[in-house]
This record gives structure tokens, sequence and C-alpha cells, in this order.
């Protein structure tokens, strides 16, 4: 009888883990809107640009409104490779997360223009997509990705893997997707409010 009720304790238990790392329909809520507005901002911040426009820069070392754009496509897809092959296969994240502290803080950290990054090697324009067209072509196919995972991966609170901010869970990877490409609309709109930026 003992060893009966220490099991269903044991059996509860579990389940409960398995229950607090669940994803809430809130949550995943949240997680598609962010994810639809950001892409709706990119579309619209390179609307009917020119040539002209797309390729000027303020300075040499700036990027212009294409690179950024090739830059958004490029980190959408290797992130959204880390997502599925790495972080949706690594452990679960430590007992006791405060999974909405971390939450916030990608949100309100990465968009964040007043800290500066270098971008990684791999992510640096290099013309990639041949023309602006295409990079947000592939921007547009690879966010239907995103979206998807989003929208029916069951357990991304489940797993957990090392980020700059931290150990992300495969949600907050997603968030984090989506918070890189509003940190890099931002920077699209600087290039076209720069005083010399062409008016057509």
């Amino acid at each position: 009888m003992r060893t009966t009720l220490l099991s269903l304790l044991l059996s509860l238990s579990i389940l409960t883990g398995l229950r607090a790392q669940e994803l809430s329909a809130e949550d995943r809520a949240a997680g598609l809107a962010h994810l639809e507005k950001t892409r709706a901002a990119v579309l619209a911040a390179a609307e009917g640009l020119s040539e002209t426009q797309l390729n000027f820069k303020s300075a040499p070392e700036k990027w212009s409104v294409a690179q950024v754009l090739e830059h958004i496509a490029s980190a959408e897809d290797m992130l959204l490779g880390l997502v599925t092959g790495q972080v949706l296969k690594a452990p679960p994240p430590a007992e006791g997360t405060d999974f909405k502290a971390t939450d916030a803080l990608i949100l309100k950290a990465i968009p964040d223009r007043s800290q500066k990054r270098t971008a990684p090697e791999p992510l640096i324009p290099t013309n990639r997509y041949g023309s602006s067209a295409e990079a947000l072509k592939h921007f547009g196919e690879s966010r239907a990705k995103t979206l998807a995972l989003m929208k029916d991966t069951p357990d991304l609170r489940a797993h957990a893997a090392d980020s700059p901010l931290g150990k992300l869970d495969a949600y907050q990877w997603l968030l984090f997707i989506s918070a890189h490409t509003e940190r890099h609309t931002k920077q699209l709109l600087e290039v076209k409010a720069d005083v010399n930026f062409p008016k057509s």
C-alpha cells in the first residue's frame, strides 16, 4: 500500500512538472501576434523604395536598406535552423525558471538600438539573394515557417539552450527571432530618416 502511494505521488509530481513546461494558449497567441507585427513592419518599411533608396548608405561603414533587409532574412534562417536543429533537442529548462521575466527581457533588450552590436560573420550582408525583392521574398518564406513552428509545436517550453541572454526555451528563441526583426526594422527606419536619404 505504501509503495503504491509513493508511486502515485511520484507520477503526480512528474505530470505536474510536465504541465509546468507547457506553453499557455495566451503566450502562444502573443508570440504569433508579435511575429505577425514584425513581419508587417518590415514589409511596410521597405515598400515602394527605389534602387537608389535601397542602396543609399549614410556613411561607408553603415548599412543600406538593402543590406539591412538581407541581414534580417539571413538571420531568420540561421536562428530558425538553430531552434529546429538544436534547441528542440536540448534538455528542459531548470526547475523554477521564471518564464515571464525572460520573455519580457527578450522583447525589451533585443530591439534596443541604444546598445550597438557587431553582426557575426555569417550574417554580414554579401548580396546573397541578388536583390532586395528576393531578400524580402526569402524573409516571407522563412517567417511563414517560424509562424508555423510557433503555432503548431506543442513543447516549446520543454527545451532550453544557451543564448546571449542565458538559457532560453524554444518559445523564447522564437521571440528572439521576432525581436531581432524589430531591432533591424528600427535600423532600416534610421537609414530612411537620414537627412541625405534620396527623395526617390
